[in-house]
């Protein structure tokens, strides 16, 4: 693996990793990063997970389960270190965290024209399963 070591998100890291999501394109007007955090971080089922080289936060990933199937979003690697191994150390990680809580499938959710992701995760050996997503905003 890479020269990349992950733990879960501290305190005093939470700007940064807001950076790194921006800097990455992930965030979304409806979804306020800094929220998103602060519900993962209180929970027993999720966690945000940042990987640092050296002292600098290089990739992170939200990972969660509902007792029965994984999810993760705001995978995120810098791109000024990207080509280094640290989109397949971000997922090594999450997959880690989930089979180290028992859950034995991971699901992820990617936007259609998202091309390069899409190849990217199928590298790392996930498959395209035929289900409409539906969602609610509440």
């Amino acid at each position: 693996m890479a020269d990349i070591a992950f733990g879960e998100i501290e305190l005093g890291e939470v700007e940064a990793v807001v950076a790194l999501w921006e800097r990455c394109g992930l965030i979304r007007p409806w979804n306020d990063p800094r929220a998103d955090i602060a519900f993962a971080s209180t929970q027993t089922n999720a966690a945000v997970l940042v990987g640092r080289a050296g002292r600098a936060i290089a990739a992170s990933a939200m990972v969660g389960h509902d007792g029965h199937r994984g999810a993760v979003y705001y995978v995120a690697v810098d791109p000024a270190a990207r080509g280094r191994g640290y989109g397949r150390s971000t997922m090594a990680a999450a997959e880690a965290w989930l089979a180290a809580r028992g859950v034995w499938k991971l699901n992820l959710m990617v936007r259609p024209d998202n091309a390069g992701v899409i190849q990217f995760y199928k590298a790392l050996g996930y498959i395209t399963e035929e289900r409409v997503n539906l969602s609610k905003r509440l």
